[in-house]
């Protein structure tokens, strides 16, 4: 998790405004649209892991991530990154100094059931790895 924000930031510097704008495949994600999601991910899924841990009886709020993106105005690539990669400096402080305690402490889904903030943490690292995969294939077009 500390390593991923820069290989995607070498990867996004290296598409330029043109490269931004393609998506890995047809019907998916731009890059840029990917930089928004990124952000917005890291966002809500620190809020859960903080709300978990403060809240008794903590229930997660869904959010649809095609809606969120939707939402948002076509900001700046580079706006989006830096929020990434703040916001994962957050988390990943609060992440290190959590204890095997806080890390069982329960919440509960409405869709996916009783979690624990370790899930949270690992849903949060597996994600951008899947993301990672969608920058490498748009960097490898040509």
């Amino acid at each position: 998790m500390a390593e991923t924000p820069s290989r995607i930031r070498q990867i996004v510097s290296a598409l330029g405004s043109v490269g931004l704008a393609r998506s890995y495949a047809p019907g998916k994600w731009t890059a840029r649209q990917l930089l928004v999601h990124l952000a917005q991910t890291e966002l809500a899924f620190g809020v859960r892991a903080r709300m978990a841990l403060t809240t008794d009886d903590y229930v997660v709020q869904p959010f649809d991530q095609d809606r969120w993106l939707a939402s948002e105005p076509p900001g700046e690539p580079a706006a989006a990154l830096a929020a990434y990669e703040g916001l994962r400096a957050l988390n990943l402080a609060l992440f290190r100094s959590l204890s095997p305690a806080d890390l069982g402490r329960g919440f509960r889904h409405p869709e996916r059931g009783p979690l624990e903030v370790r899930d949270v943490v690992m849903m949060l690292a597996g994600h951008e790895l899947h993301h990672l995969k969608h920058f490498e294939a748009i960097a490898a077009m040509k």
